[in-house]
């Protein structure tokens, strides 16, 4: 029974790949918890950031951008997670790119349950809009295909709107005690946190291809007095994705190596010892077992 009438509220950011859903749970949680790129498919996994104000608590549930045409299973995986974020959640964000409503958006609406409550519609980058007068014909397009609760346009990355949406999300929170500290902003625990920066500075800095070919594993997580010992494989499927990441004299994953430290120094504020490897697992990204032992749980 809530006799301090607190209230909890779980929210899923939904849309398709590169929408700027992940820049959006870091911009509403005032840290980073996501790791962003401005490559498709950086997410792969679902994330919780959770935000405690006052008497509110907000857990957001961020999740792979849905994408049509690849038939890989890691694709069919993250398709998979993205749509059963749908489900059991207080609110949906549903998160498009300013003007540009795809054929992807539409299917991804599709399979919004017609009685879901509390859908808001949430249009992104628009930083980037040249003629602003357009945003109210393409707000009004999009509101004829779902009954949205709300619409609300922002930017992500320059942090317009976003408070705005925030008192929105609070104004439909549920009575409901909070189900973490106050002080919890995340769910994931701090090895694979360290996967996701590693693999975040691998993504930044490699071609077109690689990033969709690569993975990374923590093989040691160690904390000792004064440091943390970290030991890390990435996997590719390919020698020459390999030699990529590895870099001529090995100066990429050198660079790699010290930009995740430093990263995970600041957020985990201890000094880090970080080794990594890297290594050819051919076809990993369409096996299951492979998906299974790396950490995404297919089956």
């Amino acid at each position: 029974m809530n006799n301090r009438e607190e209230k909890t509220g779980t929210v899923s950011l939904i849309g398709k790949t590169n929408v700027g859903k992940s820049t959006l749970l870091n911009q509403l949680i005032e840290q980073k918890v996501s790791i962003t790129s401005r490559k498709p498919q950086t997410t792969r996994q679902r994330l919780l950031g959770i935000k405690t104000t006052g008497k509110n608590q907000i857990i957001f549930v961020d999740t792979p951008g849905f994408h049509q045409g690849q038939k890989r299973a890691l694709n069919k995986f993250m398709n998979k997670v993205a749509l059963n974020s749908i489900q059991g959640v207080d609110i949906v964000l549903f998160v498009v790119d300013s003007l540009n409503f795809t054929e992807v958006d539409q299917y991804l609406l599709d399979q919004m349950p017609k009685d879901t409550d509390n859908v808001i519609l949430v249009i992104n980058k628009i930083d980037k809009i040249l003629k602003k007068e357009n945003l109210l014909p393409f707000m009004g397009n999009i509101s004829k295909s779902y009954d949205f609760d709300a619409l609300i346009p922002i930017s992500a990355l320059k942090g317009n709107n976003v408070k705005e949406l925030e008192q929105e999300i609070n104004s439909r929170l549920p009575l409901a005690d909070h189900l973490y500290p106050r002080d919890q902003i995340a769910d994931s625990s701090e090895r694979f946190l360290a996967s996701e920066i590693i693999r975040e500075k691998c993504i930044t800095r490699v071609g077109d291809e690689v990033p969709y070919r690569l993975t990374v594993i923590i093989d040691n997580f160690k904390e000792e007095s004064r440091l943390v010992n970290i030991d890390a494989t990435i996997y590719v499927e390919k020698n020459s994705q390999k030699g990529i990441v590895i870099g001529e004299q090995g100066k990429r994953l050198k660079a790699i190596g010290t930009a995740a430290r430093k990263e995970l120094e600041k957020m985990l504020d201890i000094k880090i010892m970080l080794r990594l490897w890297v290594k050819v697992k051919k076809n990993w990204t369409n096996d299951n077992n492979a998906l299974n032992l790396m950490g995404y749980k297919v089956v």
